[in-house]
């Protein structure tokens, strides 16, 4: 019996479930991902204990000698991995990094654009809703419609007019490359700091198959999960000239004492990723991603941009007869996760959509390759062709056959390993 089955048998119940769900369910949430054993142990660590406002060497505690070398080691990693001059590794997420970026750079009721919600941004990224739209006045770019892609004259255009004082690069359902050199030129026009948010394709950036933003932004922001595949946390990179301001933001601005637990396990997954079997994950990841939208084009189905250079793919079900909830509901019966999303143009509210947002980080971790992913294809598309029980249980009875023949973490061995990521 473990010592959380004997403390509150509760909790421990509602972990095995869960510990279930992901064994027995095919995840397909762009924004999720498993990680390593290592990851999961250091998280799980006595360093959850220690208390230390501040930064190596700079603290406001005694006793930090040992926490001290572990987030100097996971600055240093980070800093080697995206070669980047300067990394904070305290954001508790990816949003609260935003938040500290945009407070390094500018003032409550300064002027920021970002990407539009609703082609593909950030809620973190000038939202209504959120935080940063309310503290600062957003302006928002979009996608040409027609193509779904970043209509770069109308973010120039934007820009030239707005003077913002920062512009934030990146989203959460935007498929394709971005191009962060044009971004960098349009910023310095405007007399604005670049931030790119590449909380999504990080992993890819790592993996060298998608192109990094460090050489063209100030200050990058990041998530740890994701592509990334290490603990759920937030990251920050800059160049040496705003290391101060955005230290400063982060602890005391808008954090107290960092999580060192999970700082450990950051570091843990940027030692991953520098591995080279990494690089093979992170092309497996964008292939399958392709292959899978090929499949679901195949079947009919419509993918905004046509397609992907990503790990996610955005589809449009306008021409369908119902609606992305309707269809993450399906699918979810069927044991397949995936969620409901706004598309460009979007006339339904964010709870309802008119799309959903697939990715493959998930499947690939799990081992999963471009046979399983046209498997996955059929499937999805035999649920949303007929949501029917009967299909919803042959289709379950599919997905369970993959998960076993997948396994995640029943096998002490992980899915994680090269042998397992080798073709």
């Amino acid at each position: 019996m473990s010592h959380l089955e004997k403390v509150d048998p509760r909790i421990h119940a509602l972990v095995q479930q869960e510990a279930e769900r992901q064994e027995g369910g095919l995840e397909l949430i762009a924004s999720e991902n498993f990680v390593s054993l290592a990851v999961l142990e250091a998280m799980g660590s006595g360093l959850t204990n220690k208390y230390a406002e501040g930064y190596p060497g700079r603290r406001y505690y005694g006793g930090c000698e040992v926490v001290d070398k572990v987030e100097s080691l996971a600055i240093e990693r980070a800093c080697e991995l995206f070669g980047a001059e300067h990394a904070n590794v305290q954001p508790h997420s990816g949003a609260q990094a935003n938040m500290a970026a945009f407070l390094a750079v500018a003032d409550p009721g300064d002027t920021i654009m970002g990407m539009s919600l609703t082609h593909g941004g950030h809620l973190t990224h000038g939202a209504s809703v959120n935080a940063s739209g309310r503290l600062f006045r957003p302006v928002q770019y979009g996608v040409d419609e027609s193509t779904g892609l970043i209509d770069i004259d109308q973010v120039r255009e934007l820009a030239l007019k707005e003077r913002p004082a920062l512009i934030i690069v990146g989203g959460s359902a935007y498929p394709r490359v971005i191009d962060f050199e044009a971004f960098r030129a349009i910023a310095d026009d405007a007399g604005s700091v670049l931030i790119v948010d590449m909380a999504h394709f990080a992993g890819l950036v790592a993996g060298g198959c998608y192109p990094s933003p460090v050489p063209h932004a100030q200050i990058v922001t990041s998530t740890t999960h994701k592509t990334l595949r290490g603990p759920r946390g937030g990251l920050i990179l800059c160049t040496g000239d705003y290391s101060k301001t955005v230290d400063k933001q982060v602890f005391p601005g808008t954090q107290g004492g960092p999580l060192e637990h999970v700082i450990a396990a950051k570091a843990v997954a940027f030692h991953e990723a520098m591995q080279p079997d990494f690089k093979q994950y992170a092309a497996r990841v964008v292939k399958n991603a392709q292959v899978l939208g090929d499949s679901l084009q195949q079947r009919g189905f419509t993918l905004v941009s046509g397609g992907t250079d990503s790990h996610l793919l955005l589809i449009d079900l306008r021409a369908q007869s119902y609606t992305g909830k309707e269809a993450e509901e399906a699918l979810g019966r069927a044991e397949i996760h995936i969620n409901k999303n706004t598309i460009p143009g979007e006339t339904r509210s964010p709870f309802i959509t008119s799309g959903i947002r697939i990715g493959t980080s998930g499947l690939t971790t799990r081992g999963m390759g471009e046979a399983e992913m046209k498997t996955i294809g059929e499937m999805i598309s035999d649920v949303l062709s007929d949501m029917s029980n009967a299909v919803v249980t042959r289709v379950t009875q599919r997905v369970q056959e993959l998960t076993e023949a997948f396994p995640l973490y029943r096998d002490s061995a992980a899915p994680i390993s090269s042998q397992a990521l080798a073709d």
